[in-house]
């Protein structure tokens, strides 16, 4: 895991807590570490790690912990990331008292990801952001700039 501030938390931010942030502030707080990660991040070993309006990165250092029965990352950890930066890009986009949860998102993975990867990075862009539906693409790119996975995915946008 990477460092992202003096002291890493875990946990969950009550929802009357959210709703007095707007979504950008919700976000750059998990980056800074002013507001606790959730817990899967901790259990997979990722990092919120930018958050500016409409644009969330999310980076891991992939471990054996992650890898399927043939060696490679499990799809799953990839597609936990892409859904986190796409759904996180689409929050920050959100007004206070605002909150987003996922409809369905697509995954194509496009190259196998081991240990040996080191670092990957998950970008999560918005693509538009309405009163009900964000809809928001991901990209993991490996330190080369190689990429090893893209998605897409469709959030809906409700009163908290």
């Amino acid at each position: 895991m990477q460092e992202r501030g003096p002291i890493k938390t875990y946990g969950t931010v009550s929802a009357d807590r959210q709703m007095e942030m707007t979504g950008l502030e919700f976000v750059r707080g998990l980056a800074s570490g002013t507001l606790p990660l959730n817990s899967i991040a901790q259990t997979l070993g990722y990092d919120v790690t930018e958050a500016e309006s409409g644009r969330v990165l999310v980076t891991a250092i992939p471990t054996a912990a992650v890898l399927n029965p043939a060696g490679t990352v499990h799809g799953g950890f990839t597609a936990t990331l892409l859904d986190s930066c796409m759904g996180l890009a689409i929050q920050s986009n959100l007004e206070k008292g605002f909150c987003s949860t996922t409809l369905e998102f697509k995954v194509s993975l496009v190259r196998p990801i081991t240990p040996e990867t080191g670092l990957i990075r998950a970008e999560g862009t918005v693509l538009n952001c309405g009163r009900r539906i964000g809809t928001a693409e991901g990209r993991v790119i490996d330190n080369k700039g190689r990429l090893l996975a893209h998605g897409t995915t469709t959030c809906l946008v409700f009163k908290g």
